[in-house]
């Protein structure tokens, strides 16, 4: 193999390694939302909580969290393809 196919080989690798996660914010928690929302990038071991901190939300905003429509916690780690649904305590009368 070939300095350059090495090279190809670890950057193809590389990209397609890439983890991404669906992101939905939502009432008070929309303005949080990222331009990228659709392809959030994560990395290995991303937990809700990093993600929330990333976005700029505070673990007191977060009333309920959903990964791919099942109930989540802070620490619940998140994978490739996700979705992830953060809400607020919302009241009502």
């Amino acid at each position: 193999m070939q300095i350059a196919d090495c090279v190809a080989s670890r950057d193809a690798s590389r990209y397609s390694a890439r983890m991404t996660i669906q992101v939905k914010c939502f009432a008070t928690l929309a303005s949080h939302l990222p331009e990228n929302s659709d392809e959030f990038p994560i990395e290995q071991g991303d937990t809700v909580r990093s993600v929330a901190q990333r976005l700029g939300i505070g673990e007191e905003e977060l009333h309920l969290i959903f990964i791919n429509n099942a109930r989540a916690d802070l620490d619940s780690e998140l994978s490739n393809g996700d979705r992830l649904g953060l809400f607020p305590a919302v009241g009502g009368g």
